[in-house]
């Protein structure tokens, strides 16, 4: 079988449907786990977990350096400078969020991304 969304193939019982798509297991677990940045619950165990110590990701400290070099920064900008694609930035930011390290809000020209104490 193959992907809907990605393309990868995979044997037939491995097979997850969603909104009339047959998907792989990655595909699926990023629609159905995608973290939200707004997750009261998640940002009080970020918290708590980073005050016994804050271990983060290369990709979360490479989205923090240029947050910090750069100023507020789109998500596009962040994806291009970072490399990462739309999903993976946003499923890092979220727990950037959560620990209270990076937020959003909203400019003129859309959203932009900066440090949490800003």
């Amino acid at each position: 079988m193959r992907c809907d969304k990605c393309g990868a193939t995979f044997p037939p019982e491995d097979a997850l449907h969603h909104a009339g798509q047959t998907l792989c297991e990655d595909c699926y677990l990023d629609l159905m786990a995608t973290p939200k940045a707004c997750d009261p619950w998640a940002v009080h165990s970020a918290k708590r977990t980073a005050e016994q110590q804050t271990i983060l990701t290369p990709v979360q400290e490479k989205i923090l350096a240029l947050i910090r070099e750069n100023g507020p920064l789109t998500a596009q900008e962040i994806c291009e400078k970072a490399g990462l694609s739309e999903n993976e930035f946003q499923r890092n930011f979220a727990t950037l969020r959560h620990m209270e390290l990076a937020r959003a809000f909203k400019a003129e020209d859309g959203v932009r991304y900066t440090l949490f104490d800003k």
